[in-house]
Formats: structure tokens, C-alpha cells, sequence
């Protein structure tokens, strides 16, 4: 049964017929058809406050009220947590409403605080008045958002500058940045630039499912292209795709693109910009003031929470950027090479006929054996040529690679003058001296077989006649030409004939 409630002008019948009509508590109690309980209760708080009737004749109820009732514990105003810290404390890592409400309590000794239930109500009560993509709860340095915005910045030879834009989870401080399309290298670019502006690197990078990232846009298990894992394995990060036509996973990424068209965009709609480069300086000196710019309900701003919660939880950045580097299938030829436009690299020979990975970049060409480097060469743009490591080569090709085009002529010379005559304008006849290295020690080897000698009046005789071609020195020593002594030959006289016409015709 509930306990009997009076009203104040009772209570003060009360009082006023004990003390004044000096009757008994029984008999209050039946004038005026309460408890005896009831009487006793408030005959004693009167007498703890010291009253008696002449006092409180003439009180007003508010009066009474207020002695008979003085303010208990339960009557003190609650304290009431900064929320907003509140919300900001839940993004760091391990931080729940169980210790808020644990330090919040410690904090108010003497005042009065709520329960924890009342405190996680009074909580989501706070929470539900912020935007929806506020109320997620980000952990700091754990995520960055990247999107490109919808609208773009029109040039003035028609094209239009592209808008990329970042933002970190916790503190949503933003990034944006100019580029002239929305391909894979322009993807790579501002994602770059995001993480060097932010001086760290966030657990995950989560994009939209734009073709030029995303190589599979299932919506459980989707999967970025080469380019962006490779992107991934070289910061640190993983890169998970939001999910198809869940805007809810990219919250944070769509309020973004909306703050930076509505500062930064809409205040350069007067500008002119010739060039996509001008875009971009335009877009960094206004992006300062948009996360400096206060939050309306939560206290701080976007760069004052980031370097309070995001700037210390990002792992650091590697000693130089990332270079966008494309993947290649390529195959070693016999000669132990791949062809890489047009230019051909060298891999260890016994690769040969095996299928590799090539990893571009613009200055460089990493040769790839299921995921393990094999050889890696400065990028060359010489079609046709060779880039080749000696300690790719069999043992016998590097004992050909120590022959140079001054030891294949000394060794003529030590044959004689005209050998070594012969061999010099042999290796001058090439373009690559190196194409007539074969001809050179198969002229040289001709003398295991006739001789020095031989060898050396061969080639005066070849020289005579104007040719340095290996297989005319060998023919001649087949022909044992070189044996025939060279005498001056008989002095030439042009017979008379009627179409001569004679030294007196041109004076």
C-alpha cells in the first residue's frame, strides 16, 4: 500500500490541533481521518526544526513547506557532464561510457550525479541531437575516408578540374586537392598527398567503388586493383572498399565533400583558373580556415581534435612517397630477358622460359617471382636496347663479357701491325662495337690454324684490297693467296680508241 500523501494545509492542521488544541495523536488522528503514523511523522519533523504553532500561524504553505522539508540530498541539482567531451573521449582507443561515467562519478564527490543507466540515457539523448554522421564512433587514427566530389571546377579551355577529397574518422579534419581527371594515377596521387598533409598513416583507407580503384565491388568480399594494394603494402595500411550503394559506410566521407563545396568551392565560383595546378593552390589556402573553422555543438575544431586524437594514433610515414607503379605479365626469353616496351631487362638465367610479374614505375622495373624481387633495373626508354647484370649471365657469357674492343686489339698486335690494323677497322664498321666481337675472334682464331705468320701477311693482303670482312682473310688463307708474293703490277696505259678524247680536249 502506498504511503499517505498531505497536503501542506493539512500538515499545518496538524500542528496547529497537537500543539495548540493539545489534543492526542489519536485523536488528530481521528479529526482528521488520517494515521496515527502520519501524525507522529510530522509532529516530529516540526519539533527537529524547532517550530510550534504560534511560530507558523501565520507562514505560508511555501514556508512551511521549506522548513518542515529541508533540502536533502536527493533535492540537489544533478551534475551535469560535458558532453561533448564526453563524445569526443568515446573516439579514443578502449575509452567506453562504463569509465566515462566511472570518472565522471570521481569527479562529484560531494555533488549529485546519475546512475550509469541514466547517465548512457542522458548520453544517447545528447547524441541523437548531432548530425548522423557525427554519432559514429570512430577510433582515433583508424580510418580515412577518401572520395572525389561531385562538383568540379570548370578551366578556361573548357576542361574541368577534378575535386579529391580526405577526411579523417575521429576528428573529420579534411584534405582536398585538384586534379585533372579521376583515373587510377589520379586516385594515387591525392591519396598520397593526403597522407603526407595528415604526417601519417591511418589502420584503413576506405574509398568509394570507383572503377579505377576497385578491381571487384562485391558488396562481402571486394578487392582494390594491383596498383592499390601495392599502394597499401608500401604505406603500412589496408584500403576496404565501402560497400555498394551504402552511403552509411562513407558517412564521414559525404559530410566532407559537402564542407569543402560549401567553403571552398562556392567561394571560388567568381575565379577564373587556366590551369589545374591553379585549382589546387586555391583549394590549400582556403582549407586552413575550414578546419580551423569551430564545431557548432562540440567543442574545438577539426585540426585542434586532429592533432588532440588522430595526429598521435597514426603509424609514421616511410622516408620517401610512393610512386605509382602498374603491373605487367611478362615471360624470360632464352637470352634470359623480358621485354618491357620495346627495352629488354635482364633476369638470373635460370629463369629462362619462366612467367614473371613486372612492377612499373616511372623510373624504375622490379622483376617479380610469386611476390619475391628477382632483379630490379633503372627504368630506359631506348627501344630495342639491353639493360643487362653481369651476375645474371651463365658463367660463359661472362667470361665473353670481359672481352672489350682495345684487348681484341692488342691481341691483333701482338699478331702483327696489319692484324691489328684489321681489327680496328673491323669493330669501327658497327655501330656497337660489341656486334663485332664474333668476326674479331674468329678472324684471331685463324692463326691456331695457319699461323701467325700467314695470319699476319692475310690480313696485309686483305687490306690491300680494301676489305676487313672475317670470311675474305679466310678465304685468302683457304686459297693460300697469301703465299703469292705482291709485286708492283704493270703500268696501266689506256689503248687508243675514237670516244677517247684526249688531255688537249679539256684546256
Amino acid at each position: 500500500m502506498p504511503k499517505q500523501q498531505l497536503s501542506l494545509r493539512m500538515i499545518k492542521d496538524v500542528i496547529r490541533l497537537k500543539w495548540h488544541a493539545n489534543l492526542s495523536h489519536e485523536q488528530v488522528a481521528a479529526t482528521l481521518k488520517i494515521s496515527k503514523g502520519v501524525v507522529a511523522k510530522y509532529v516530529g519533523l516540526a519539533s527537529a526544526a524547532g517550530l510550534d504553532w504560534a511560530t507558523i500561524q501565520d507562514w505560508s504553505e511555501q514556508q512551511l513547506a521549506t522548513a518542515l522539508q529541508p533540502r536533502s540530498a536527493t533535492a540537489l541539482p544533478v551534475v551535469v557532464p560535458d558532453w561533448g567531451r564526453i563524445h569526443r573521449e568515446l573516439d579514443r582507443k578502449g575509452v567506453t561510457l562504463m569509465l566515462l561515467w566511472q570518472e565522471y562519478v570521481a569527479a562529484h564527490p560531494e555533488g549529485r550525479t546519475w546512475r550509469y543507466t541514466q547517465f548512457c540515457e542522458h548520453y544517447k539523448a545528447f547524441a541523437a541531437t548531432l548530425k548522423r554522421s557525427m554519432r559514429q564512433h570512430r577510433r582515433a587514427g583508424e580510418k580515412m575516408f577518401v572520395d572525389y566530389a561531385g562538383s568540379t571546377v570548370p578551366l578556361s579551355d573548357g576542361a574541368r578540374a577534378q575535386v579529391f577529397v580526405s577526411a579523417m574518422a575521429a576528428s573529420s579534419c579534411v584534405f582536398a586537392c585538384a586534379t585533372p581527371a579521376q583515373r587510377l594515377d589520379d586516385w594515387i596521387e591525392g591519396l598520397v598527398r593526403a597522407l603526407h598533409f595528415y604526417g601519417g598513416v591511418p589502420q584503413l583507407v576506405v574509398p568509394d567503388n570507383a572503377t579505377a580503384v576497385i578491381a571487384c565491388a562485391d558488396r562481402y568480399e571486394p578487392r582494390a586493383n594491383d596498383s592499390v594494394q601495392d599502394f597499401a603494402r608500401y604505406y603500412g595500411t589496408s584500403v576496404l572498399p565501402a560497400r555498394p550503394r551504402s552511403p552509411r559506410d562513407k558517412a564521414t566521407a559525404e559530410s566532407s565533400v559537402q564542407v569543402i563545396g560549401r567553403w571552398v568551392l562556392a567561394r571560388l565560383r567568381h575565379h577564373r583558373f587556366d590551369t589545374v595546378a591553379q585549382v589546387d593552390a586555391a583549394i590549400a589556402e582556403l582549407l586552413p580556415s575550414v578546419n580551423q573553422r569551430p564545431f557548432q555543438k562540440l567543442p574545438g575544431s577539426r585540426a585542434s581534435v586532429f592533432a588532440e586524437l588522430d595526429a598521435p594514433a597514426l603509424m609514421p610515414l616511410p622516408a620517401q612517397p610512393y610512386e605509382l607503379a602498374r603491373f605487367k605479365t611478362v615471360k624470360v626469353h632464352i637470352d634470359y630477358h623480358v621485354e618491357v616496351d620495346g627495352h629488354r631487362y635482364s633476369v638470373p638465367h635460370a629463369l629462362v622460359q619462366q612467367t614473371l610479374e613486372a612492377r612499373l614505375t616511372r623510373h624504375g622495373v622490379e622483376l617479380l617471382l610469386r611476390g619475391q624481387r628477382v632483379a630490379a633495373h633503372a627504368r630506359s626508354e631506348r627501344r630495342g636496347g639491353f639493360t643487362t647484370v653481369e651476375a645474371h649471365m651463365p658463367a660463359a657469357h661472362r667470361a665473353h663479357l670481359q672481352w672489350t674492343p682495345q684487348r681484341l686489339i692488342e691481341w691483333g698486335q701482338q699478331i702483327g701491325l696489319s692484324c691489328g690494323e684489321l681489327v680496328t677497322r673491323l669493330l669501327q664498321t658497327y655501330k656497337h662495337p660489341e656486334h663485332g666481337y664474333r668476326s674479331c675472334l674468329g678472324l684471331l682464331s685463324l692463326s691456331r690454324s695457319y699461323g701467325r705468320e700467314r695470319l699476319e701477311a692475310a690480313c696485309e693482303r686483305a687490306l690491300a684490297l680494301g676489305t676487313v670482312r672475317y670470311r675474305h682473310v679466310r678465304d685468302l688463307l683457304a686459297n693460300n693467296r697469301d703465299l703469292v708474293a705482291q709485286g708492283p703490277g704493270p703500268e696501266w696505259t689506256s689503248p687508243a680508241h675514237a670516244n677517247v678524247r684526249g688531255p688537249d680536249y679539256y684546256q
